[in-house]
């Protein structure tokens, strides 16, 4: 599948990001945090590859981290799609950070065999801007298969993984260990990427700051978040936002 322009505020490196030469120039999208920005490669997030995110534990603040790309791509006009997240209050926490709902996509796949395939159609939508997926014990082929996706978009692929996975091998390009840290800040520490190797770690100061007590974790077939803003109806393997009314959002 050819990847189609996207409406994105992607760039590259040296100018600003257009429609014409997004064929021929590496993309990227700022983090929001400039001394990160700095390791990145290009400037920033790197669209069309997939960006492997190893976490000390579950919501360690990393939709706090990637929170101003995700507005600026929400802002554009594009769709956030989320694979099972590690913890319940997501939505919450998207609206906290000031991310419409209406701009997300959940993929809740019963059968882990259905969750890749919902991916790889999910990023062939004219409208995907960042992928989102929590894959605690994603195996290499898995890993694979979404770079494979992710290299056919012009959006943005994050997995999040556990923190001891880092001593696994890994077909993502961009490896980065975060760690949080007291007063709302994080410990981002890139082991692999192309280019030279990263020397040390960046303390990142969150904005807003993390919540200092964790999120609950999912829990198995019963109601866990009231959603009165929008309501989800599956299609095609993915529960898609529609008219509003109030729904109770159910976990895997």
């Amino acid at each position: 599948m050819a990847a189609v322009p996207s409406a994105l505020p992607f760039a590259s490196s040296s100018q600003s990001f257009s429609s014409d030469n997004w064929r021929d120039r590496p993309v990227r999208i700022a983090s929001g945090y400039p001394p990160l920005d700095r390791e990145l490669p290009n400037g920033g997030w790197p669209a069309s590859m997939l960006i492997e995110l190893l976490l000390a534990n579950p919501d360690a603040g990393e939709l706090r981290l990637l929170a101003p790309a995700l507005k600026r791509i929400v802002q554009a006009g594009k769709k956030l799609v989320l694979l099972a997240p590690s913890h319940i209050s997501f939505a919450a926490t998207l609206r906290e950070l000031g991310i419409d709902a209406h701009s997300v996509l959940l993929i809740e796949a019963d059968n882990p065999t259905d969750r890749l395939p919902s991916v790889e159609l999910a990023l062939k939508n004219v409208d995907f801007g960042a992928l989102l997926c929590w894959l605690p014990e994603a195996r290499d082929d898995h890993l694979r298969r979404l770079q494979l996706a992710a290299a056919d978009t012009n959006g943005l692929a994050f997995v999040f993984r556990p923190l001891p996975a880092q001593n696994q091998p890994s077909p993502a390009p961009l490896r980065i260990v975060c760690q949080p840290m007291p007063a709302g800040r994080m410990s981002v520490d890139i082991v692999k990427r192309r280019g030279p190797v990263h020397v040390a770690p960046i303390v990142l100061s969150l904005t807003p700051e993390m919540t200092s007590q964790p999120l609950p974790t999912r829990t198995l077939a019963r109601a866990a978040v009231n959603v009165p803003s929008y309501a989800l109806e599956r299609r095609g393997g993915m529960e898609i936002p529609v008219a509003a009314r109030p729904r109770a959002a159910r976990c895997n």
